[in-house]
């Protein structure tokens, strides 16, 4: 049986809980398809995952499905993962606004540009777990989960803390973040990194999942 593993993992009651919960992924590149990847072979049917890139060759160090180089990521893992939703959507402040969250028990925000990820915080808190940065860094075993507040060492982190201050945000939520120093100063990445943010951020959606009343 294809999830039975899974089952004698989690037990029925939990797995249950997996089968029947809804996430939304907002990005699928290096962290996010990682995610994805993980939730789904965890046995959780209902996934909606939103991008917009094509793949390139520089994504095949990092990525899962950036083989088909060119092809819509969308397109691409909808035919890895079939079952699952996709929306080919850029991703900015407008969207998030007019965009419904309500319908998903989490929100798995693995997107790249700053201001989004401040509005979606701003939105979505309650159910969000938030990838940042995982690029100029090579050592998984420095990545560290905590609220927003208690990060450390990171300048995304740093900068995100300092914007919600800025518009009076004191609510907390989950992120997974590393002090590590950057390695580059360029856009270097390392798939144990990127690959493991995306685990572990897998691993904090399953306890969520299952924790939830």
């Amino acid at each position: 049986m294809r999830f039975e593993r899974c089952r004698m993992l989690f037990g029925e009651e939990d797995f249950t809980k997996l089968q029947t919960a809804k996430i939304l992924i907002l990005g699928v590149g290096g962290v996010g398809s990682y995610v994805l990847d993980c939730l789904y072979r965890s046995g959780v049917p209902s996934i909606t995952i939103v991008d917009y890139d094509t793949y390139d060759e520089t994504n095949q160090n990092r990525q899962i499905g950036s083989d088909a180089i060119g092809m819509l990521k969308t397109e691409r893992l909808k035919d890895l993962y079939p079952g699952i939703q996709t929306i080919h959507q850029r991703m900015d402040s407008a969207w998030v606004e007019s965009f419904d969250f309500d319908p998903y028990d989490l929100i798995i925000d693995a997107a790249d540009t700053t201001n989004v990820k401040i509005e979606i915080a701003k939105k979505c808190y309650k159910k969000l777990i938030m990838s940042l940065g995982s690029a100029k860094r090579f050592e998984a075993s420095k990545i560290e989960v905590a609220s927003i507040w208690k990060t450390h060492g990171d300048a995304l982190a740093r900068k995100i803390r300092n914007e919600l201050k800025r518009a009076k945000f004191d609510r907390n939520f989950t992120v997974v973040f590393s002090p590590e120093e950057d390695r580059c100063k360029e856009k270097g990445s390392c798939v144990a990194v990127t690959g493991a943010f995306g685990l572990t951020i897998c691993s904090e959606a399953i306890k969520k999942i299952i924790n939830k009343a």
